[in-house]
């Protein structure tokens, strides 16, 4: 198998108000409908489906969506300053502070915001790795 990740799909509560944060951040939606949309980022897709369908979907139990969900999403960024300047465009478009960035124990800079529906999204400089 290749390893690669194609499309990641998070379970929102309003579709509409999901897709105008990640519109707001300049990810353009390629194609939406009224139950999903989808953003073409740099070599993966996002997707955006209801919370409830999503999990009927999987065929498994729907939950609240409050707690911890064992998961990220990562956004590196080539600098502590484009971290900082990246973690204020999260937030102007309507995320939240989870952490706000600061310097890493294994030497790089990291923050986390939540998006509407409180998936976590890490903002971070890693600077052992070329994933921005």
């Amino acid at each position: 198998m290749k390893p690669k990740v194609s499309l990641i799909t998070l379970g929102v509560r309003n579709l509409d108000r999901s897709r105008s944060f990640y519109e707001a951040l300049g990810w353009p939606c390629s194609h939406s409908t009224d139950d999903i949309a989808f953003f073409e980022l740099d070599g993966v897709v996002l997707g955006l489906f209801g919370w409830d369908d999503l999990a009927d979907d999987a065929g498994v139990a729907s939950s609240d969506g409050v707690a911890f969900r064992g998961a990220s999403l990562a956004h590196n960024e080539p600098s502590p300053d484009d971290v900082d300047r990246a973690f204020g465009e999260f937030l102007t478009a309507g995320a939240t502070v989870v952490k706000h960035p600061e310097a890493t124990e294994w030497g790089g800079y990291s923050g986390y915001v939540a998006d509407p529906d409180g998936h976590l999204w890490e903002v971070a400089f890693n600077p052992f790795s070329d994933w921005t």
